[in-house]
């Protein structure tokens, strides 16, 4: 079975045993389970349910695997001709989940 998901702005298809990395859920520590209620899709082909703008009853739980941070992106501003030059790191706040079940 398999689900479209919005969460934390992104949306995802979800199936079971699936690992995906999301912006970090505040408050949660590895082992948690998340219950994501925002589906907007259940079911494959001709089964498939879709909502208006999301299923009734639908739910995808998962399990909370890490919490970590991604890749350094690097921003370098320069001013020309002026030997002026600002550069500024980011490292972005993730997440590890695993897909338990999904449920129509």
């Amino acid at each position: 079975m398999r689900a479209l998901v919005r969460t934390q702005g992104t949306q995802f298809f979800a199936e079971e045993g699936a690992t995906f990395r999301l912006n970090r859920f505040p408050g949660k520590v590895e082992g948690d389970t998340v219950i994501l209620d925002e589906v907007l899709m259940v079911g494959e082909g001709a089964t498939a349910k879709i909502g208006t703008p999301l299923v009734a009853g639908a739910k995808v739980t998962a399990r909370l695997l890490s919490n970590g941070r991604g890749k350094k992106v690097l921003v370098m501003k320069r001013l020309r001709r002026k030997g002026a030059h600002k550069k500024r790191g980011h490292r972005q706040e993730l997440s590890t989940i695993e897909i338990l079940s999904v449920e129509a």
